[in-house]
């Protein structure tokens, strides 16, 4: 399946960055708030790619629908802007990706439904070396993920087609999002994965179970 990939995005939370530590923190602490005890970080964990909508009805077990939703919601989110990025980091293997693309002059990119209001004061934080050439929020489109335009855009920035885009997700939305913009997809299997979800069905070209194959497959793809 040569493709001559020019340029890897990634998604954020759970492909890129293990985010999961600060969001335990986070749900948690909301929780005490409540006199609720905290939940297994591990069930938190396999929630977080799903966003802040769907930790709230966790920690809570209520709907959207439900009428402290949205109160519940914003004052998670103000937990989670205090600690954007207290425990968060590349997940293992990611560093190395990064290193290798630099020497290889390929460029790299983020495409996440993360908010610009948390995404880029994180990875301002984090300061990772090499740094993105584009990082694409719901802020920056029209439609986020899995509509194609965040991936539509990040070919822009990064000087290539999206065809010749490698697209890395840990959720179906991240794998039809890579489809519809034509990209080559790859499911990131150490990602936040939900419980009963099957990663087989989403249909991508590729699967890892850890960020040190993404090497072997970024070069079987170049030309």
């Amino acid at each position: 399946m040569k493709r001559d990939i020019r340029a890897l995005v990634f998604d954020l939370d759970g492909t890129l960055l293990d985010t999961a530590p600060d969001f335990v923190v986070v749900v948690n602490k909301l929780r005490a708030e409540y006199d609720l005890p905290p939940l297994p970080a591990e069930t938190i964990r396999r929630s977080v790619s799903n966003g802040a909508r769907a930790l709230v009805c966790l920690a809570f077990d209520i709907t959207p629908e439900h009428t402290d939703f949205l109160p519940l919601r914003e004052r998670l989110l103000e937990i989670y802007s205090d600690n954007l990025a207290t425990h968060s980091r590349l997940f293992p293997g990611i560093q190395a990706v990064l290193d290798r693309l630099e020497q290889w002059g390929l460029p790299w990119g983020i495409a996440t439904n993360k908010p610009a209001t948390y995404t880029l004061p994180l990875m301002k934080a984090l300061d990772l070396k090499p740094a993105p050439e584009s990082i694409i929020c719901p802020d920056h489109v029209a439609e986020r993920k899995p509509h194609p335009e965040s991936l539509y855009l990040a070919a822009k920035h990064l000087g290539c087609e999206p065809e010749h885009i490698l697209y890395l997700g840990d959720h179906q939305r991240d794998i039809e999002c890579g489809q519809r913009a034509g990209s080559v997809t790859l499911a990131a299997a150490y990602g936040y994965i939900e419980e009963g979800d099957d990663i087989d069905a989403w249909g991508a070209d590729f699967r890892v179970e850890h960020a040190s194959e993404i090497l072997g497959i970024v070069e079987s793809l170049r030309e």
